[in-house]
C-alpha cells in the first residue's frame, strides 16, 4: 500500500525502524492542505486549506507496517485515516480526529522532522511557515 508521510515519519531512520518493510518512493506535494501542529502531543497534522500545500513523501508499506503505524499514530483515537488518489492508486495518510489549536512542537520532535525534510530533499520553508502560525 502507498502511504503519505508529512511529519516525523519523513525521517528515513525512524521510518525504517518503525516499518522495516517500508520503501521510500518519492517526495510529493499534497495540494489544498495545510501543515500544522496540535494536541497535547504537539504533533504534526494536516487540514484542508485551498491556499496551502504540504510537502511529504510517498512510501510503499506492507500490511504489518500499516498495523505498526496504526499503533504509533494512536489510530483511530488520535488520528484517522484519509486517502487521495495518485496515478490511479489509493494513498493513505493520517490526520487528527480533533482539530485542536496550534501547539508549537518540542525541539526534539522538530529535529526529527527537520532530518526527515533533509532525507526527502524537501524545502524547509514549508516547515518554517507552519511553525509561524502564532
Amino acid at each position: 500500500m502507498l502511504y503519505f508521510a508529512y511529519g516525523s515519519n519523513l525521517n528515513h531512520f525512524q521510518m525504517k525502524r518503525r516499518c522495516k518493510d517500508s520503501l521510500f518512493i518519492k517526495k510529493f506535494i499534497l495540494k489544498n492542505y495545510k501543515l500544522t501542529f496540535r494536541s497535547i502531543y504537539r504533533a504534526a497534522d494536516i487540514e484542508k486549506n485551498l491556499k496551502f500545500e504540504v510537502p511529504g513523501a510517498i512510501f510503499e508499506i506492507s500490511k504489518s507496517d500499516e498495523k505498526k503505524l496504526d499503533l504509533y499514530e494512536d489510530y483511530p483515537i488520535l488520528y484517522k485515516k484519509s486517502f487521495f488518489i495518485l496515478n490511479n492508486k489509493k494513498v493513505m495518510f493520517y490526520e487528527m480526529v480533533n482539530k485542536t489549536l496550534f501547539m508549537y512542537p518540542t525541539e526534539r520532535y522538530l529535529n526529527v522532522i527537520k532530518k526527515g525534510y533533509q532525507d526527502c530533499k524537501l524545502k524547509e520553508k514549508y516547515l518554517i511557515k507552519a511553525l509561524n502560525q502564532i
